[in-house]
């Protein structure tokens, strides 16, 4: 499927969730009488990335998977702050949720936790901490600038350049007939900084919470417990076995089975 049509094709829709304004690109699996699961994806991701756990989870909850802002097909801003990106997915819930998070969706929803706990019931950051890592990401961000998409018809002529490992993932994001890339690259560059830092922030969340991580991944190491459990004094840890940072993407299964598990 085409992404740039994937990413379209359920568009927000503020009167089902009977909110004032809708932000954010959304897409929806299952019925909206359920208990709500809303996914927060990672850096260069979008809302499609999730689908194929969201519509096993939809035979049990109403799952919501928003593309965070200047992603896939939401809106282009001049910031990428996680004050921002909290606030972004606070606009989308309308009473306690069950909230997911990766990587930078993972360090928003700690945000928004932090911000508006009455928002969330219970909470599960898969592979990240409420920590400043040093690895930028700008090397990819790089690598997509230097692809000429003039002559381009087909996403996988453009992965010549990218990095094996993350290329099939970052093609996601090419909309090959349209000739660009559905990220908002300019302002993802400029705030790295941010992306890859953590804010000041104070208080605490309460409710229960999992920070899920891959075994093989170093993005939760054990001295970061102190100051995830300063913020998130209910926290409990859990690995699963032969996954990297990609965990629900290496073993989608057993991410699934842990999500119905700690939410049930």
């Amino acid at each position: 499927m085409n992404t740039a049509l994937a990413c379209t094709l359920r568009p927000f829709n503020s009167q089902l969730f009977g909110l004032v304004k809708a932000m954010l690109n959304v897409l929806t699996h299952g019925d909206p009488s359920l208990p709500k699961i809303l996914i927060a994806h990672g850096l260069f991701g979008s809302g499609r990335n999730w689908g194929v756990i969201a519509k096993r989870l939809s035979d049990q909850f109403h799952v919501i998977c928003p593309d965070m802002r200047n992603h896939c097909a939401s809106p282009w801003f001049d910031t990428q702050s996680y004050d921002d990106m909290a606030d972004d997915l606070a606009d989308l819930l309308d009473g306690p949720t069950f909230v997911v998070g990766h990587s930078m969706g993972g360090k928003a929803a700690m945000v928004m936790a932090l911000k508006y706990p009455h928002l969330i019931s219970k909470l599960v950051i898969a592979d990240i901490a409420p920590v400043a890592y040093s690895h930028s990401q700008t090397q990819h961000i790089d690598a997509m600038r230097a692809v000429d998409l003039s002559g381009v018809e087909r996403r996988s002529q453009a992965g010549e350049n990218l990095d094996p490992e993350v290329r099939d993932f970052l093609l996601q994001s090419l909309d090959a007939k349209e000739k660009k890339w559905l990220l908002n690259l300019d302002v993802l560059a400029a705030e790295m900084p941010k992306i890859i830092g953590f804010p000041e922030v104070s208080g605490s969340f309460d409710g229960p919470t999992l920070f899920l991580s891959g075994g093989d991944s170093d993005y939760v190491t054990p001295e970061y417990r102190p100051v995830i459990k300063d913020l998130f004094p209910n926290a409990r840890f859990a690995k699963i076995p032969e996954a990297g940072h990609w965990l629900h993407a290496q073993k989608p299964r057993e991410f699934e089975a842990t999500l119905r598990a700690f939410f049930s």
